[in-house]
């Protein structure tokens, strides 16, 4: 069985920085993009970043391009997000996800695999 286990979230000030990890187990995943989602109150989930299988092609939503960075441990099953300068905008419920796929892809829908989401909150 698959499980996806996010961790490292928590409460921080603006400007501060976070990393989130996610380990996958159940199987391994040396062919498969990874991405991280998240969603706040009210609002729809939305893709954040992703990687491909190889970790030498990385995507970014707009909102964090330069801010956070994505990678990845291949042997480890376990992708990483880096995010600095944090801004109370980016407060949510971050989730990692896996494709069945190699290229990352930007819509949640693309995804087969979910951890169960780690709180980020960003006070100003």
């Amino acid at each position: 069985q698959v499980q996806l286990v996010e961790s490292g979230g928590g409460l921080v000030q603006a400007g501060d920085s976070l990393r989130l990890s996610c380990a996958a187990s159940g199987r391994t995943f040396t062919s498969n993009a990874m991405g991280w989602f998240r969603q706040a109150p009210g609002k729809e989930r939305e893709f954040v970043a992703g990687i491909s299988w190889s970790g030498l092609s990385t995507d970014y939503a707009d909102s964090v391009k330069g801010r956070f960075t994505i990678s990845r441990d291949i042997p480890k099953n376990t992708v990483y997000l880096q995010m600095n300068s944090l801004k109370p905008e980016d407060t949510a419920v971050y989730y990692c996800a896996i494709k069945e796929r190699p290229y990352v892809a930007f819509g949640a829908s693309s995804y087969a695999y979910w951890g169960q989401g780690t709180q980020v909150t960003v006070s100003s």
